[in-house]
């Protein structure tokens, strides 16, 4: 005999499934919301993330300066005066080795060209001087043609920079704030807070904070493997600018996707230059091969382990971000998962009841 569905059982599921897609949709809502007043605010929430991210970098040194007695104040300005020292070494590093080897790597570029055009005129492709020319002049008139595609895109790459270059200064101004007043928002915060708020904000503040320097501490170590492994295969093969191409290649890995693509290019393009095509190949498998490695292997297994998440998950929050808002949503993806992640421990830890005791034995008749 097949037994007959309950009446009063299959209303009270529909009743549940119906207040649960209620409240699920009143959190989406609540998501949109609240995503489209950062996108309003942008311009402000971008220095503000920037400079935590930097503050988190910076604040073990500063913490060590209050410690042994030093002015909040003056240990912040100590500090942020040494960063900024060091990110002009980092760019002088990069920058002077570069403009001493101009003329050589200029010609080699020339150089360079010449060989691609005569292994283009020369078989299977016998492309003439005469076809190469009339390619660039359809290039040159198809520049012309879009001569106002050009000035607005020239335009926005200029607002972009100084875009830029605003949110750096903003950043630093907030790095040195945080730096010198950073330890009394937490109490400044529990004052602000009525009832259970007081207490549950500034712990998983707390935690949050905690999580954001794991991400930067775990960003530096696979950016430095990254440029110790490159810089080591650029060396042994001889590329000149080795020092100057390690140091941006460590500087580009916080930069997700982008900053690998720029940091590779430079430094297959510098071999191709100095030491030919065959050494620009190997060159190019070396930074594909590492970057594969960091990518798939190193940063999964470092973040996850200083975040707390899975190697799974990060390369699922990597991708999502990516296709939702870019550079900018890959770069902002695991340190947002691991937040949440923050946040969710916390929520389950309230709302989870005490362990039990387990109850006394109770002694057997005889």
């Amino acid at each position: 005999m097949s037994a007959t569905l309950s009446s009063a059982r299959t209303r009270a599921a529909l009743r549940t499934g119906a207040r649960l897609s209620l409240d699920l949709l009143l959190l989406l809502a609540m998501l949109a919301v609240t995503l489209w007043l950062l996108g309003r605010m942008w311009s402000v929430v971008w220095p503000l993330v920037v400079g935590l991210l930097l503050t988190t970098l910076t604040w073990p040194p500063a913490r060590f300066l209050r410690r042994h007695g030093w002015h909040p104040a003056l240990a912040a300005t100590t500090v942020t005066v040494v960063f900024l020292l060091a990110a002009a070494g980092v760019v002088a590093l990069i920058a002077v080795p570069m403009a001493s080897q101009t003329d050589e790597l200029t010609d080699g570029v020339v150089e360079g060209i010449q060989h691609l055009r005569d292994w283009a005129a020369g078989p299977p492709l016998n492309i003439g001087d005469a076809q190469i020319t009339s390619a660039a002049d359809s290039a040159m008139a198809r520049i012309q043609d879009s001569v106002g595609s050009v000035v607005d895109t020239v335009a926005t790459g200029v607002g972009t920079v100084v875009n830029g270059l605003v949110t750096a200064v903003l950043a630093v101004f907030l790095m040195f704030f945080f730096l010198k007043d950073g330890p009394r928002f937490l109490p400044w915060l529990t004052r602000q807070l009525p009832g259970r708020l007081a207490t549950d904000v500034p712990a998983v503040t707390k935690r949050a904070w905690t999580t954001l320097g794991s991400f930067v501490r775990s960003q530096a170590l696979v950016g430095l493997l990254d440029a110790v492994f490159i810089g080591l295969g650029l060396w042994i093969l001889g590329v000149p600018l080795v020092l100057p191409l390690a140091v941006l290649t460590f500087v580009s890995a916080f930069v997700p996707i982008i900053g690998a693509l720029f940091a590779g290019f430079v430094a297959v393009l510098i071999a191709l230059v100095s030491n030919g095509l065959t050494d620009a190949l190997i060159a190019l498998a070396i930074i594909i091969v590492v970057q594969q490695l960091e990518g798939n292997v190193f940063q999964p297994i470092i973040q996850s382990r200083g975040l707390g998440l899975h190697a799974a998950v990060i390369l699922l929050a990597v991708t999502l971000g990516g296709s939702l808002a870019g550079i900018v949503g890959s770069l902002l993806a695991v340190p947002v998962a691991a937040l949440i992640a923050v946040i969710w421990n916390y929520v389950r830890e309230q709302l989870s009841d005490p362990p039990r005791e387990p109850e006394p034995e109770t002694a057997a008749p005889a």
